[in-house]
């Protein structure tokens, strides 16, 4: 019996000095961030705001990989497949965590069992905008305009399952409105870029994927998701100002790593991360995005937050009848 205690506690002790050992070492390779979408939307411009000051606090460069494509779904797969060794980390956000679970019936991907969430990072607004060609500029005209035109507007959004294909859903049923839905592949850039063209009229998106736009005179805001206004675009209201109070919300983004990466390497992430996130030139970079940096103080505490988030937006995905496009 002691023999076995005995074997048992040096089993322990020697996996535990494994694991020690193996976050010490770590990294000492190059680290890949999978981005499960295209370069211009809100996860491209995180990551690439972030990489530098974490790869400069790991010691090793972040290579991030755009792997775009099924509303986040192919990116998320490919994370979750990889090797739980610290050197695939993933950039997940509200709709790829919390959302497509709940509109895709035959996901591959299990978020909450097939990764560990690390931490937080960032939250992002949305901004209702309009092609310049379409002749209005408040959330009221908008509405009157849709009225009048039953089915005959398109709004864009970033994938069937995404946080702003759910903003207008939900904007439509509050405002008796009938707007065709038109999915672009590969996350916000593209649909941005299809309205930039002319492609559809309307749409609901992350701020920082529009506001460059929005400045330059290229797409006009109609209305922030915020709960005030924003200092980087003082004369556009909110909705809860242009009376939707119930369209208050953001999109947020948060890093993870495959189930089974050893506690440690876990641990040497968020605190590189929490890091990484308090570095002034960070914070200030994303403010200039419509960005605020949104950090976990311990990995527990993003979990149970992503479990509380695919709760309530799943909700909404189902009773708005939300479907794969």
């Amino acid at each position: 019996m002691r023999e076995s205690i005995l074997r048992a506690t040096v089993a322990l002790v020697l996996a535990l000095c494994s694991a020690l050992a193996i976050a010490q070492a770590y990294p000492n390779r190059p680290v890949k961030m999978i981005v499960p979408f295209a370069p211009g939307g809100a996860s491209d411009f995180v990551a690439r705001i972030i990489s530098p000051k974490l790869g400069e606090l790991l010691g090793q460069s972040i290579v991030i990989e755009n792997k775009a494509g099924a509303s986040g779904n192919i990116g998320m797969e490919a994370a979750a497949k990889s090797p739980p060794d610290g050197y695939t980390i993933y950039l997940g956000n509200i709709g790829t965590i919390a959302i497509n679970p709940a509109v895709f019936a035959n996901l591959a991907v299990n978020p909450q069992k097939d990764f560990i969430a690390v931490t937080e990072v960032a939250e992002v607004p949305s901004i209702l905008i309009v092609n310049p060609g379409v002749p209005i500029n408040t959330v009221a005209e908008l509405v009157a305009l849709a009225r009048a035109k039953p089915g005959e507007l398109n709004f864009a959004s970033p994938g069937s399952s995404t946080l702003n294909r759910l903003e207008m859903e939900q904007f439509m049923k509050i405002a008796n409105l009938k707007i065709v839905h038109i999915p672009y592949k590969g996350g916000a850039g593209p649909a941005v870029t299809g309205m930039l063209g002319g492609e559809t009229q309307v749409m609901f998106v992350t701020l920082s994927s529009a506001i460059s736009f929005v400045q330059a005179g290229r797409l006009k805001a109609l209305g922030l998701s915020t709960a005030k206004r924003i200092d980087a675009l003082p004369q556009v209201p909110t909705m809860a100002e242009a009376g939707y109070p119930e369209m208050v919300s953001s999109s947020w983004q948060g890093v993870f790593v495959p189930a089974g990466t050893p506690r440690p390497i876990v641990e040497k992430l968020h605190s590189a991360l929490l890091a990484t996130m308090d570095s002034q030139e960070v914070k200030q970079r994303f403010a200039g995005g419509g960005v605020t940096v949104v950090t976990s103080k311990t990995p527990e505490d993003f979990a149970s937050f992503v479990s509380a988030e695919g709760a309530r937006w799943g909700k909404v995905a189902r009773e708005s009848g939300a479907t794969i496009d």
